[in-house]
């Protein structure tokens, strides 16, 4: 394995960035890793901050733990960027803009790529989390791309979904409604020193309000200005209440099922992918079939049909 387990356990930050890079790139060692410090997870609450893009998530998730680090709790922050379609790396960093918080060390940041994940979210994100999680990090902080719609993901891997909007919205969560809308356990409106607060507040009641949850949370709207630092205890306080109504409701355990689920299906289907990838002349029949198909040769559902076609013996 690339690293000591107890190192992972004991919170060093080498040891903990390895073993996400390792993760990352995936591989047996990955799973190595994940087998070994699943046994220590589960004591970390993971918040994910989600909304439209320019919303100052990210300005929003330095003050959120800067305020839980004043706290005395440890905190871990995964910001997820968009990817290079080339290399697949990230292409922001927003490391950059949290680099006076990177500096403490009990805090640890990390940027990942989405890796075309249009979810918002690559799969090794889970994995860290959990690695985080397992380090002893009490606060695990997600700050998703800002995809809109399709971001969803958060849901699946938060013990919390924070979703931020800023004023003068308008045709902006009329579009995203039917899907951030629902996933949000807490509504951020930042940026609220702007004009139009009180009409997005009032479109986001309307919104709400025609949503029935089947836990019967009602998501409170928290008013903030991220850069100045207001509205940022406010916001603690409506993540600590949504988490204890959680801990006492019947639907939570639901909710940890279908994360697993979830978690279960998407390893699947990665390891049945790596392993159709690893037979001998895949790698050439895909390329052969690509080009077919971009000759208009032959459709898509065709050449994953030969592709699943097991070979002759």
């Amino acid at each position: 394995m690339t690293e000591p387990v107890h190192k992972i356990l004991a919170g060093e930050p080498r040891s903990v960035a390895r073993a996400i890079t390792t993760v990352e790139n995936g591989g047996s060692d990955a799973a190595e890793v994940m087998r070994a410090i699943f046994p220590h997870t589960g004591k970390a609450t993971v918040i994910g901050i989600t909304g439209s893009p320019g919303a100052g998530k990210s300005s929003l998730v330095d003050k959120l733990a800067l305020h839980y680090k004043d706290q005395g709790e440890r905190i871990g922050i995964v910001c997820i960027d968009p990817s290079s379609p080339f290399s697949g790396g990230a292409i922001l960093g927003d490391r950059i803009r949290m680099a006076t918080l990177g500096l403490d060390k009990n805090v640890f940041i990390r940027s990942m790529a989405t890796r075309g994940n249009l979810g918002g979210l690559s799969r090794a994100t889970v994995d860290a989390v959990s690695i985080l999680d397992a380090a002893g990090y009490s606060k695990v902080i997600v700050e998703t791309v800002g995809v809109g719609q399709d971001e969803v993901e958060i849901v699946k891997t938060a013990d919390v979904s924070v979703v931020v909007l800023v004023p003068g919205m308008g045709d902006d969560i009329q579009a995203i409604k039917a899907g951030i809308m629902e996933i949000g356990d807490v509504f951020v409106i930042n940026k609220a020193d702007r004009e139009g607060v009180l009409r997005t507040q009032k479109e986001l009641e309307a919104l709400l309000s025609l949503a029935h949850r089947p836990d019967m949370w009602n998501a409170p709207i928290v008013k903030t200005v991220a850069t100045e630092s207001k509205g940022i205890e406010d916001l603690s306080a409506a993540i600590a209440s949504y988490l204890e109504f959680q801990s006492s409701s019947e639907h939570s355990i639901d909710r940890r099922r279908a994360i697993a689920r979830w978690r279960l299906t998407e390893l699947l289907q990665e390891r049945l992918l790596a392993d159709l990838m690893s037979r001998n002349g895949t790698g050439s029949r895909l390329d052969e079939l690509a080009a077919e198909i971009a000759e208009k040769k032959l459709d898509p559902y065709s050449a994953v049909e030969a592709l699943l076609q097991k070979p002759d013996r």
